[in-house]
């Protein structure tokens, strides 16, 4: 079990995509995503979101993502965040949202 203090220090912030394309070099179907997370700029990442959303669909949409879980290399691609979703009942994420549209870069209470 975690502590409400370990909770407290996973920052997942709102975010609107800004850019999204095919990422062909990956294993898995996936896209690269940009999100502007507001005050901490525009960051990318790779996402396996290919099931339910196009590169077009994906733009503007506010999202959430963990943005201090450091940087990974996925296929030559910096990855600067994890975007968050669930899984929906044949295993496709679904991507993780607000009710109603909040400013960039608010933190997840």
């Amino acid at each position: 079990m975690i502590t409400y203090d370990d909770f407290t220090k996973v920052e997942l912030r709102s975010g609107t995509i800004v850019r999204a394309e095919t990422f062909p070099e990956a294993r898995k179907s996936a896209y690269k995503v940009w999100v502007d997370f507001g005050q901490f700029g525009t960051l990318q990442t790779s996402a396996q979101i290919t099931e339910h959303y196009t590169p077009e669909s994906l733009i503007g949409r506010q999202v959430m993502g963990c943005i201090n879980l450091g940087v990974k290399k996925i296929a030559g691609f910096e990855s600067q965040f994890l975007l968050v979703g669930f899984y929906d009942q044949e295993n496709r994420v679904c991507l993780a949202t607000t009710d109603s549209k909040v400013p960039n870069g608010m933190k997840l209470c």
